[in-house]
């Protein structure tokens, strides 16, 4: 099994960053795409920012040249710096990562696609 443990949420003024953090624990192999995603109460959850392995971040128009996405592939780890917050972007952070797990068995590993959301860390913006 996989989980994704998020954490860096926060309250912060207009203007304000927060880094936020997330990572993997299980028997992983392999992360594909790491990603981070927004929700507010009636709309639909929305893409901020992914990173696939070895390639070129993918940002939402409302947040491109103000939230950078990182991951450390040794760590299992992605974090997302949030720099000059507005109101609008208060809501629920989830974490997202899909990749292979393996499954450790005397007679051979197996292995298995997974993808997982993390639990969501609240972030308001206010002043």
């Amino acid at each position: 099994q996989v989980h994704l443990v998020e954490s860096g949420g926060g309250l912060v003024e207009p203007g304000g960053s927060l880094t936020l953090s997330c990572a993997a624990f299980g028997n992983i192999f392999s992360i594909n795409t790491m990603g981070w995603y927004r929700e507010v109460p009636g709309k639909q959850r929305e893409l901020v920012a992914d990173i696939p392995v070895g390639g070129s971040a993918r940002y939402s128009d409302l947040v491109k040249g103000r939230f950078t996405i990182s991951r450390d592939n040794a760590k299992n780890t992605v974090e997302l710096q949030m720099n000059s917050l507005q109101p609008v972007e208060t809501a629920v952070y989830y974490c997202n990562m899909d990749g292979t797990l393996v499954e450790r068995r005397h007679d051979g590993p197996i292995f298995h696609p997974f993808g997982r959301w993390g639990q969501g860390t609240q972030v308001t913006v206010s002043s």
